[in-house]
């Protein structure tokens, strides 16, 4: 697999949707990860990011604008002792109570689906970083229609186990603006993930596309200590 410039690859891509970055930064030194949302209406471009504990949630920017919480109004990230969970949806809670029960990431998934939003049937994807005494692994779930048919639920997961430095994985939703919007396709894509955080935050917000990004989350893990950096970047100031 070709390893791409994620920068390039979001300005190629006027709407890639909702994303998951979740890599090793060059040097070895931290587990990687970033997500970002966007949107098209203005129910969806109504939201920020923000601090919730260890992890975050969306807010309405304009809580008189609110229409409708369903699907934008969630915690794309939460924290289990050694366990990161990144998701684009509330998945992100059944997989934190599943896990914390004792199943596994893609076993918690089981109950899910793709989210219910005829006739695009926006995918579900999930990722989690789990750290461990000497390194980590990862895995990047999907959830998604049968190439647009609700009659049928896709499951895929993928998992890395001791990921290479400066290499992370890069899944989104849609592979492109449309209607209805077509869903991702193929397995996570091979990306390069940077030493520094600020250069990486700032690079992926700015090669987002300037009308439809709305906001944006990326940590750092110190994969000896376990200490988090954090950068939010939100559209609505």
């Amino acid at each position: 697999m070709d390893k791409l410039n994620i920068y390039d690859e979001l300005k190629s891509n006027a709407y890639p949707g909702r994303g998951i970055v979740i890599g090793k930064s060059a040097d070895g030194k931290n587990a990687v990860t970033a997500y970002f949302i966007m949107g098209r209406s203005v129910n969806s471009r109504n939201r920020v990011f923000v601090e919730d504990g260890a992890g975050i949630r969306t807010q309405a920017f304009d809580p008189s604008k609110l229409s409708d919480p369903h699907l934008i109004i969630y915690a794309p990230v939460r924290v289990l002792a050694n366990k990161t969970i990144v998701t684009n949806g509330d998945q992100t809670d059944t997989i934190y109570d599943g896990m914390e029960q004792g199943q596994t990431f893609e076993y918690s998934l089981r109950c899910r689906e793709y989210e219910d939003d005829a006739p695009n049937y926006t995918p579900r994807i999930s990722g989690i970083i789990e750290r461990k005494t000497d390194g980590f692994d990862y895995s990047m779930s999907i959830l998604k229609s049968a190439n647009g048919n609700p009659a049928s639920c896709e499951r895929h997961t993928f998992t890395y186990s001791d990921p290479i430095a400066g290499e992370g994985r890069f899944i989104h939703t849609y592979k492109g603006d449309g209607s209805p919007l077509p869903s991702f396709e193929g397995e996570p894509k091979l990306v390069d993930i940077p030493n520094d955080i600020d250069e990486f935050t700032n690079g992926l917000w700015t090669s987002l596309n300037e009308e439809n990004k709305v906001s944006l989350f990326v940590r750092f893990i110190d994969l000896e200590t376990g200490a988090a950096q954090t950068r939010i970047i939100n559209k609505n100031k």
